[in-house]
């Protein structure tokens, strides 16, 4: 997801974004250290993705 993407969504929709992530991410780590997962380089990216979705939540608070 590009950030012009994520700028683009309301609010109430990047937080279920958000939250849906985060447990995808959870899921993802567990599974990770129960057995190897193909592509590690996911967990990277899932965390960069959580974090730019944080970012513009925090963005977007502070103008309110």
């Amino acid at each position: 997801m590009k950030q012009q993407e994520i700028i683009k969504l309301s609010d109430e929709d990047l937080k279920n974004r958000l939250l849906d992530f985060e447990s995808q991410m959870e899921t993802l780590k567990m599974t990770h250290k129960m057995a190897p997962i193909e592509n590690p380089m996911k967990i990277r990216s899932m965390r960069k993705l959580i974090a730019r979705l944080n970012t513009e939540v925090t963005k977007r608070q502070a103008k309110a």
